[in-house]
């Protein structure tokens, strides 16, 4: 199969030949066909599966009949903003060759530039949920002309909060249009707002919370204490091209990649407490291979669309399996073999068995000489914990004071 049999404009397919596609993916090949036709979609589809051309391609085709050129006739939801000028990036190459101009919204950034676009005129506006209703409430976006919807990563939206600023943006919108609606996963709340805002809908789903089958796993049980000399060994031993590295706080991430530059590596951090223009250099200069190591937290690294990703490091356990399923989409990509490795705690071991019954197959487990795994039901550096009651001298708690809310 070939992209030729979606009969896309000549111009779109200049645009897919010159992004170098030659093949569907299983995402593209059923989505694609359903949207074309204009009707309402709900795609379960991982990260790095394609679905950005999956909607990019059918919303191009949509406005080459040329109605309206410079108003607003679609519009794409996004949770960050790394994923925003991903989708914005997907839109100029794919669509290089058809006239069609499209814009960013989003947070962090002077609004300054954006409202200026807008009123040069788009075709396609690709927002984040906030500053997308900033603009809305001073009137600085007009949206009613707006015939296409798509909501991309609904669910890591949802976990973000943004839920309450989708349903009023939505309800801002013509009831007459066309919505896309893209999730990794369906949780409650997702699942009743693609009953809500869907009409008749066709489902497409591809390997819903499955791990890309390019991607080995394995771990190392590994004292908190012993994290980053154990990561640094692992370095020095590995063979890697370009590494991510995810951590559960911003704090952490600025940290670890200050280790790890003073150790000798080219290493950088993407966080949200640096700026949009640090965290754009920030990952260019990975994309690029200006340096080597990424350190990044969940929220941050949503977007980052970068080739020759060999390995993903969990230096924190995720708090959940699609967590963990997003991360090590990073690697592994468009064919190419990828390594997740997780340093697991004491405490990280519950997690480890629901990512085992996911993958069905237990993670490799490694050991690196020098550091001395934990065991399962032992609290780090305190010894087995053999009871509820873990009280200090005199009977005072070691747990700290309820705070009361007033």
């Amino acid at each position: 199969m070939t992209f030729d049999r979606f009969a896309l404009h000549p111009r779109i397919q200049r645009g897919v030949a010159a992004a170098g596609f030659t093949t569907p993916t299983p995402i593209q090949a059923q989505a694609i066909p359903v949207a074309l036709e204009g009707r309402d979609l709900l795609g379960l589809a991982q990260t790095g599966t394609g679905k950005t051309a999956a909607f990019v391609l059918p919303l191009l085709q949509r406005l080459q009949d040329g109605r309206g050129r410079g108003v607003p006739r679609a519009l794409i939801l996004a949770p960050t903003r790394e994923l925003a000028e991903q989708i914005h990036q997907s839109l100029r190459l794919l669509g290089r060759h058809t006239g069609l101009r499209s814009a960013t919204v989003y947070g962090g950034v002077s609004r300054h530039a954006q409202v200026k676009a807008l009123r040069r005129g788009v075709d396609v506006v690709v927002a984040c949920p906030g500053r997308l209703l900033d603009l809305m409430g001073d009137h600085s976006i007009r949206l009613s002309g707006v015939e296409m919807v798509v909501l991309d990563e609904a669910d890591r939206m949802c976990d973000m909060g943004f839920l309450p600023d989708i349903r009023r943006i939505l309800h801002s919108l013509p009831r007459e249009r066309q919505t896309l609606f893209f999730s990794a996963t369906m949780p409650r709340e997702i699942r009743g707002l693609a009953h809500e805002i869907l009409q008749e809908p066709v489902t497409v789903q591809v390997d819903a919370r499955a791990p890309a089958q390019t991607v080995s796993h394995a771990m190392y049980a590994v004292e908190p204490k012993d994290k980053t000399g154990l990561l640094l060994a692992w370095l020095r031993q590995t063979a890697t091209d370009r590494v991510l590295i995810f951590t559960r706080t911003k704090r952490r991430a600025h940290y670890l990649a200050q280790d790890l530059a003073r150790a000798g590596h080219r290493a950088d951090e993407l966080q949200g407490n640096l700026s949009q223009s640090q965290r754009q250099r920030a990952i260019q200069a990975f994309r690029q291979g200006r340096t080597d190591l990424l350190v990044a937290t969940d929220v941050a690294a949503r977007g980052i669309h970068v080739t020759a990703i060999s390995h993903v490091v969990n230096f924190d356990m995720p708090d959940t399996v699609d967590a963990y399923i997003h991360r090590i989409g990073r690697t592994g990509r468009a064919g190419d073999h990828g390594t997740a490795i997780t340093l697991v705690t004491a405490t990280d071991f519950g997690m480890v068995h629901q990512i085992e019954r996911l993958l069905g197959k237990p993670l490799e487990r490694l050991q690196m000489a020098g550091f001395a795994p934990p065991q399962p039901g032992h609290r780090p550096g305190r010894g087995p914990v053999r009871g509820r009651n873990r009280r200090g001298p005199r009977g005072r708690s070691r747990l700290p004071a309820r705070r009361v809310r007033r």
